[in-house]
C-alpha cells in the first residue's frame, strides 16, 4: 500500500493536506521587491508637512521662574524616592 494512510471511507488525509498547502502556495508571491524604498518612505515623510514645534524663547526673568517651579515640585514630592509613576 505504500506510504499512504487511507481511511475505511476513501478519505486520505495526506492528500488533503497537500492540496490545502498547494493552495496556500499558490497565491503567494514569492518576490519581495518593493516599488519604494525606507529612504523614499522617509522622504515621504518629510514632505508631509511635518512642523517642527517652535516654542517661544523665554525672557532671563520668565526661565528663572520656570526653573524656580520645577525645583518646588521637586522638594515637595512628598519625599517619594520614585518618578511619581504609579500602577
Amino acid at each position: 500500500m505504500g506510504n499512504e494512510r487511507k481511511e475505511s471511507d476513501g478519505f486520505d488525509e495526506e492528500e488533503l493536506i497537500r492540496s490545502e498547502f498547494e493552495s496556500i502556495v499558490s497565491g503567494l508571491n514569492l518576490d519581495q521587491s518593493t516599488p519604494t524604498t525606507y529612504l523614499d518612505d522617509l522622504d515621504r515623510i518629510d514632505n508631509e508637512g511635518f512642523a517642527q514645534p517652535d516654542p517661544a524663547r523665554q525672557s532671563p526673568k520668565g526661565f528663572i521662574e520656570s526653573a524656580r517651579h520645577a525645583i518646588k515640585a521637586w522638594f515637595n514630592r512628598n519625599h517619594r524616592d520614585d518618578d511619581g509613576a504609579a500602577l
